[in-house]
């Protein structure tokens, strides 16, 4: 199979300070990103995020490793010619309007002048800026910027997307946009890899994901993978007195319909008996689900104990 994107153990180390000491980007990445999915690229700020797409648009040199696109060697002209990029923060020249903004990316690409024309006006339509069309760029927010960077991208009708924060600088509505703009080119055989720091938008995005925490490939697969679908507890509603503890199960609050407590999934069911036993009415049971962000973070809580264990043992 030929990957929209391959990695093996890519690598980038920067040399910092008055002494020039070794700073670690990447260590050994491995990852593939498959034709027609969508990918989501996660992780904090200084991750590797950025200075992985930046290795893969030819912007910054690997110290280490292979990348390919389309089975190509990233560093071919050739391959990033299938690309639509749009950069972490996106700079245009200020004078230009959107539309001949558009048409100048459309004839670096050597997209012909009546094609160029009609998609300039497509993608200006699609992002909600036609009627901004002839108004200077340097009287664009941040977020109308965002959507004509990522008209830009998609100018020359590319195979491959690749965005570097594509939500950032945006309002609900202009997500919303850019969602269901990334849905509709999956729907159109593309492939879209994308960076986000809104989980949310990513879990709901994303065909597979992968998380990179100080350069380390932490975690990769599909959501079903990643986001497990098993319960990590149950909330257990019920109306009655109970006298003394429950055991198995931890008070969490109060509501309306009587008391919660908190039970691991291999307890409801004793809990449940211990309720009836009881005499107390067993209202709901409402698994709790693991999500994205919940995975993120206990990836990042792995990552400080390692750091504080490796720290111990130095010291």
């Amino acid at each position: 199979m030929t990957y929209a994107i391959e990695t093996h153990n890519l690598a980038k180390t920067y040399r910092s300070g008055f002494f020039l000491r070794p700073v670690v980007g990447l260590r050994s990445l491995s990852i593939h990103v498959e034709q027609g999915q969508i990918f989501g690229f996660i992780g904090p700020n200084g991750a590797g995020k950025t200075t992985t797409i930046k290795i893969l648009m030819g912007l910054q040199s690997a110290t280490g490793g292979t990348a390919t696109i389309f089975g190509r060697d990233h560093t071919e002209a050739e391959a990033r010619r299938r690309v639509g990029f749009l950069p972490e923060r996106p700079y245009f020249y200020e004078h230009l309007t959107a539309r001949e903004m558009l048409r100048f990316f459309g004839q670096l690409f050597d997209v012909p002048k009546d094609v160029r024309n009609r998609k300039a006006e497509e993608l200006l339509e699609r992002v909600d800026l036609k009627r901004w069309g002839d108004v200077p760029l340097r009287k664009y927010s941040k977020g109308m910027l965002q959507r004509v960077g990522l008209c830009q991208a998609l100018i020359h009708d590319p195979d491959l997307l690749v965005l570097d924060e594509p939500m950032s600088g945006l309002d609900p509505v202009g997500r919303a946009l850019v969602c269901d703009l990334i849905l509709e080119e999956r729907k159109k055989g593309r492939t879209v890899f994308f960076s986000s720091h809104i989980l949310p938008d990513v879990q709901a995005l994303s065909d597979e994901i992968a998380i990179v925490i100080k350069g380390e490939l932490k975690g990769i697969g599909p959501l079903d993978k990643l986001v497990r679908h098993s319960s990590n507890y149950s909330d257990i509603v019920f109306s009655g007195d109970i006298p003394g503890e429950i055991p198995n199960a931890k008070p969490v609050r109060e509501e309306p319909q009587g008391h919660v407590v908190r039970v691991a999934p291999e307890h409801v069911k004793d809990v449940v008996t211990f309720l009836y036993e009881k005499g107390a009415v067993v209202v709901q049971i409402s698994p709790e689900r693991v999500t994205l962000e919940d995975v993120f973070l206990s990836e990042l809580e792995k990552s400080a104990a390692v750091d504080q264990k490796r720290m111990g043992i130095l010291a």
